[in-house]
C-alpha cells in the first residue's frame, strides 16, 4: 500500500495526517465490539477526519478501495475468513451493527473470529481490530500477521483519507446510497 503526499492547497506543501496507535484501547471503543475475551485488540487513530464522511464510507475506502486484493488475500487465504461478496457487506465482511459515526464488521474462519470497528467524526478516524482465538492454532498464526497489520494500519488510514478526498474532488456532492 503506497502513500502519496497530500497537498494542502492553502500552504502548497505535502503533509500526512498524523496516525497514532492507542494503548490501552479506550472503553468507548471496546464497547463497540461484542466480542468477549479477545486475544488481540489494537486501535489506530488518525487526526483530521473529513467532515460529512460516515463511518461506512471510511470502511469502504479502507477495506474495499485501499486494502483491495492484498487485503482479500490476507483475509481469505492466510486467515481463512469466510467472506461473501455482496452490496450490503464491506469487502465481504458482514455489517454487524452501525450508527452514523461507527460501524462494526465481523468475519469468522475455522480458527478465529475478527471484528473491525471504524469510528469516524469530523476530527478523527479510528480503526480498531479485535481477534478472538477460537482454536489454539490461531495464537500461532495471528501474531506474525499482527506485526504486519500494525505496520500497515497507519498507511491504510492515510490512503483512505486520500481516496475519500480525491473522490470528493472528482465527484463533489455525491455519496453512496447506503451511507
Amino acid at each position: 500500500m503506497s502513500v502519496e503526499p497530500m497537498r494542502d492547497s492553502s500552504l502548497g506543501t505535502a503533509f500526512f495526517p498524523a496516525v497514532r496507535q492507542q494503548q490501552p484501547v479506550p472503553e468507548r471503543i471496546r464497547a463497540l465490539s461484542t466480542m468477549t475475551d479477545p486475544g488481540y485488540v489494537d486501535l489506530f487513530t488518525m487526526s483530521g477526519g473529513l467532515p460529512g464522511s460516515s463511518a461506512t464510507q471510511w470502511a469502504r475506502a479502507l477495506f474495499e478501495e485501499v486494502a483491495g486484493r492484498e487485503g482479500q488475500f490476507i483475509w481469505r487465504v492466510l486467515l481463512g475468513l469466510r467472506l461473501t461478496a455482496s452490496p450490503d457487506r464491506v469487502a465481504g465482511w458482514r455489517i454487524a451493527d452501525r450508527r452514523d459515526d461507527w460501524i462494526r464488521l465481523e468475519a469468522r474462519s475455522w480458527f478465529l473470529t475478527g471484528h473491525l470497528v471504524v469510528q469516524a467524526d469530523d476530527e478523527q478516524v479510528s480503526l480498531a481490530t479485535f481477534v478472538r482465538y477460537d482454536r489454539p492454532v490461531a495464537s500461532r498464526i495471528w501474531p506474525p500477521l499482527a506485526k504486519k497489520h500494525r505496520q500497515f494500519a497507519p498507511d491504510l488510514l492515510r490512503d483512505a483519507h486520500r481516496h475519500i478526498s480525491q473522490a470528493r474532488t472528482d465527484r463533489p456532492g455525491t455519496a453512496r446510497a447506503d451511507e
